[in-house]
C-alpha cells in the first residue's frame, strides 16, 4: 500500500521558518519524480514544487524561488520542503505528491499556519 504522511507544519510567525517532510512507504521512491502542492483557505490547489528522481533537478512556483527549497532522502524514501521567510500568504494546508503532471498518490495534507 502506497503512504505518504506529512509532519512538520504549524504555527510560524512572519519571516518564519518551517521544514516540511513527508515519509513514503509502498513504492520504490527513487523511480519517481515528487512533488508539493498546497491549498489556501477557501483557494484551489497550487503547484508548489518538484523534484526529480535523484534530486538534480527542482522546480519551483515563482513566488516561492529563493524562499523554498525542496530537497529529498533516497536512502530514507522522505521528501522534505524547507520553507523560509514565510508570509501570510503561504498559509495553506501544504500535500506531497508522487509524480508531477500526474499526482496518483497524495498525502493528507499538513496545516501551516504563518499568523503573529
Amino acid at each position: 500500500e502506497v503512504q505518504l504522511v506529512e509532519s512538520g507544519g504549524g504555527l510560524v510567525q512572519p519571516g518564519g521558518s518551517l521544514r516540511l517532510s513527508c515519509a513514503t512507504s509502498g513504492f520504490t521512491f527513487d523511480d519517481y519524480t515528487m512533488s508539493w502542492v498546497r491549498q489556501a483557505p477557501g483557494k484551489g490547489l497550487e503547484w508548489v514544487s518538484t523534484i526529480n528522481l535523484n534530486g538534480g533537478r527542482t522546480y519551483y512556483e515563482e513566488s516561492m524561488k529563493g524562499r523554498f527549497t525542496i530537497s529529498r532522502d533516497n536512502a530514507k524514501n522522505t521528501l522534505y520542503l524547507q520553507m523560509n521567510s514565510l508570509k501570510s500568504e503561504d498559509t495553506a494546508v501544504y500535500y506531497c505528491a508522487k509524480g508531477r503532471y500526474a499526482m496518483d498518490y497524495w498525502g493528507k495534507g499538513i496545516l501551516v499556519t504563518v499568523s503573529s
